[in-house]
């Protein structure tokens, strides 16, 4: 079998696998595969052919790495906050009533004819919020985070 057939067929074999996992870095590998293929193509020897895999691979899952920490930093621990698109968030900016709060801060609201617990994003002290109008400006999993409108 051909070099060339062989960086293929692990490229494939390493798409299917990233399929059946969800994991992003196998298709990074997968592309240092591909390098090796293009090398084997150019016929190039085995040594360039491993070398270019491997500095492909090495070079496109430390840069998806490298971005996913840099998109982490950037949107800190609640990727679902004010600063998420509502486009890609359609709950934010959403208006509720506010019927009661209880004393640990958080309420029961109904949304979208659901019930859903709700605390204030930012909360004022010891004191409880009074009942009204109020606004979802981020979610931490089914947790709404409203703010007073």
């Amino acid at each position: 079998m051909d070099e060339s057939t062989q960086w293929w067929l692990m490229a494939g074999v390493l798409v299917v696998a990233e399929l059946a996992t969800g994991t992003f870095y196998l298709l990074m590998i997968a592309l240092g595969a591909v390098a090796g293929a293009l090398a084997a193509h150019a016929g190039l020897g085995t040594e360039v052919q491993l070398s270019a895999a491997a500095v492909v691979a090495a070079l496109t899952a430390g840069g998806w790495y490298a971005w996913k920490r840099r998109r982490q930093q950037r949107l800190g621990d609640h990727p679902l906050g004010t600063q998420s698109a509502p486009d890609l968030e359609l709950d934010l900016g959403q208006v509720v009533q506010v019927s009661a709060w209880e004393s640990d801060g958080t309420t029961h609201v109904s949304y979208r004819g659901a019930p859903w617990r709700a605390r204030l994003k930012q909360p004022s002290g010891t004191t409880l919020p009074e009942a009204g109008t109020y606004r979802i400006c981020a979610m931490q999993g089914n947790l709404l985070l409203l703010e007073k409108v």
